[in-house]
């Protein structure tokens, strides 16, 4: 019995994953706002060392569109302007040799489109997060069965880890639909 437990647990365990997960992509999709999030996870080249931008600059929003980079050395000022501009997120970098501006163009039509297309995108790889852990719950508890759990309980907990899954596949759904609403609202 407390084997079926530990199953369900890591089941929901994967599943709340995936769901952090769904939130940390959705950070990055930017909605005409200036964020941090949108370059916190870039690595920048450090003495050799790949590291993230947090740790060589000071990241801070200074108005709705504007986000500032001030490095804490100079030389510093070059390659995270470069990954910046080959990250690809549509922004170019102003660099006034003290600091990086980085001024957030009003969204267009198409644009907001396209960040829709990824933040579903993302929905849909944490529904297969979900459903992925259902499927390795499913084979954990067919080999309970087959050691000895009664079938009856196999299949009253698979009832319920299908509940579980058709939640979180919801929770899902939500998320990215308030994206969405935001992503498009003008």
């Amino acid at each position: 019995m407390e084997d079926v437990s530990k199953i369900m647990a890591e089941a929901q365990a994967h599943m709340d994953k995936a769901l952090e997960h769904l939130d940390h992509e959705l950070t990055k999709v930017r909605t005409g706002k200036a964020s941090t999030a949108i370059v916190q996870d870039f690595q920048v080249d450090y003495y050799g060392q790949p590291t993230p931008i947090g740790q060589v600059a000071n990241i801070q929003v200074s108005d709705a569109r504007t986000i500032i980079i001030q490095p804490w050395e100079r030389n510093m000022l070059g390659p995270i302007e470069r990954i910046i501009i080959n990250s690809n997120i549509g922004i170019t970098p102003s660099n006034d040799g003290e600091v990086i501006r980085l001024s957030i163009p009003p969204l267009t039509e198409e644009r907001r489109k396209e960040l829709v297309k990824k933040a579903k995108h993302a929905g849909e790889e944490s529904k297969v997060g979900v459903r992925t852990a259902r499927h390795k719950a499913l084979d954990h508890l067919k080999k309970a069965v087959k050691d000895g759990l009664p079938e009856d309980m196999g299949k009253r907990k698979e009832t319920e880890l299908q509940d579980l899954v058709n939640k979180y596949v919801e929770q899902v759904e939500k998320i990215v639909g308030a994206k969405e609403k935001e992503i498009m609202t003008v």
